[in-house]
């Protein structure tokens, strides 16, 4: 095999484990849905446990993350800036504003609020690159929040009565949304995807405990047990499993994908946690998947598909890196 075979096939394997790793991150997210509820309806602060998922996923991080900057502490200095935007706005920033955009409206309403950041994605790479994007994007992109839409059952969850503050609530959702596949995408050979994800978990869990100590965000927790798929367990276990699966694992393989795949179709692929989502209320909630839902994902594998394609496309890839 040529050199330049090797290389094709090289990268066609990082796309694929890239793609591969997105896909289970996806997974991952969506596992929070089920054990987060099982929490609030005993008394728990969605600010408490997002403060609790991501400061114990970061510590389940930071041994990986010591191996992986062995001797090279100074690419930490270099990349603080990224660090810090992932922290403040991936991590913390996102999931605080769409907790709060939860509590002001129905959940279908403020998810698609918050996957309108795929939409921004798309507009922040035409703006930075200049390079409009292809028909199959587009294309891609109205498939795929018209699915969401019809997943979600936005006309029937009561969306003619929105609050304007969990409306901005969930802009700043969609805003940190599109923060994580742009600043994850960014092409740092340096700064291993576990030290990212740590480190940048690190931050927000600071942010949030000290917002939390000046009053600015509610605390609250109970030693409750909780109901998932019908069985009574401790609520440490609902944390450990949003610390340990839904936030390390999930930003972590997020990350990942989102350096091999680019933001534009990772951001994409990031919708298959409705999906997931879907999947998993059937699987541990007993609630059964309606036509419009399953209507709805072909619709997203679609769109999904088509954003892949044009990616794909050599007068595209011709053009330069992906963003």
């Amino acid at each position: 095999m040529t050199a330049a075979g090797l290389g094709a096939t090289r990268a066609r394997v990082s796309l694929d484990l890239g793609l591969l790793a997105a896909v289970v991150s996806a997974a991952a997210f969506a596992s929070s849905g089920p054990f987060a509820k099982a929490l609030l309806v005993t008394g728990w602060s969605p600010t408490t446990i997002v403060t609790l998922r991501i400061g114990i996923a970061a510590l389940a991080l930071l041994v990986p993350t010591f191996i992986a900057l062995r001797g090279r502490w100074s690419v930490v200095r270099d990349h603080k800036g990224m660090i810090l935007a992932y922290g403040l706005m991936s991590v913390a920033g996102c999931q605080v504003a769409y907790f709060n955009a939860v509590a002001r409206m129905p959940v279908g309403v403020a998810l698609l609020l918050e996957y309108l950041g795929i939409l921004l994605v798309v507009l922040w790479v035409w703006l930075r690159t200049r390079i409009r994007p292809p028909s199959t994007t587009v294309i891609g992109g109205l498939l795929a929040m018209g699915g969401l839409a019809l997943v979600l059952d936005v006309a029937g969850a009561g969306a003619s009565a929105i609050d304007p503050v969990g409306f901005l609530w969930g802009l700043g959702a969609a805003v940190g949304l599109a923060a994580f596949f742009v600043v994850a995408s960014h092409p740092s050979p340096h700064l291993p995807p576990v030290a990212l994800a740590c480190l940048g978990m690190g931050v927000g869990t600071v942010a949030l405990v000290v917002l939390q100590l000046v009053g600015f965000l509610p605390a609250g927790w109970a030693t409750d047990q909780v109901t998932i798929a019908g069985a009574r367990v401790p609520w440490y276990a609902a944390i450990l499993e949003l610390a340990l699966i839904a936030a390390a694992a999930a930003y972590l393989l997020g990350t990942m994908g989102a350096r091999a795949l680019g933001s534009t179709v990772a951001s994409f692929v990031g919708l298959t946690e409705v999906l997931f989502a879907v999947i998993l209320a059937w699987l541990l909630l007993g609630e059964l998947p309606g036509p419009n839902q399953l209507a709805g994902g072909a619709l997203i594998l679609a769109g999904v598909v088509a954003v892949r394609v044009g990616e794909l496309r050599p007068a595209r890839i011709s053009r330069g890196p992906r963003q």
